[in-house]
């Protein structure tokens, strides 16, 4: 994606331009997986932890990533789509993850079953992670 592109999604969530915030959402694009703040330390050297957490922070709040929760603790983000709000992620998605290489990915093409809850629980969303071997390490 070009850095007009990018530039645009910032702009169209009402986020300020910065390097920091280009270059985040260049790696989530390059990559077309999940991340953790840990593989932006890893790869984005020139930033601190600090910084990239409050990024991270930016991009969840205004609807261009979502976290995806996994057993490890460790928070996850994937990229956004057209159905996300500042307001309201809409993610009833199926996230895969490979047992061999750990990358989760989200599959959006197949979307996770409503569920029912009893009375007076209210779903705001639907987390589902479905464990396997991915392609890549088959």
């Amino acid at each position: 994606m070009s850095q007009e592109n990018i530039k645009g999604i910032l702009k169209t969530h009402q986020l300020r331009i910065t390097d920091c915030r280009m270059d985040v959402m260049q790696f989530f694009l390059d990559e077309k997986s999940a991340l953790s703040q840990s593989d932006l330390e890893n790869q984005l050297t020139k930033y601190d932890r600090v910084t990239l957490y409050r990024t991270l922070n930016s991009f969840l709040d205004s609807g261009i990533l979502h976290r995806i929760p996994n057993e490890t603790g460790t928070a996850t983000y994937g990229m956004c789509h057209d159905t996300c709000t500042p307001d309201h992620h809409e993610h009833n998605h199926v996230h895969f993850k490979c047992n061999k290489c750990g990358q989760i990915e989200c599959l959006e093409e197949k979307v996770a079953h409503q569920v029912s809850v009893p009375f007076g629980y209210k779903v705001d969303g639907i987390n589902m992670i479905v464990d396997g071997i991915c392609p890549k390490c088959a």
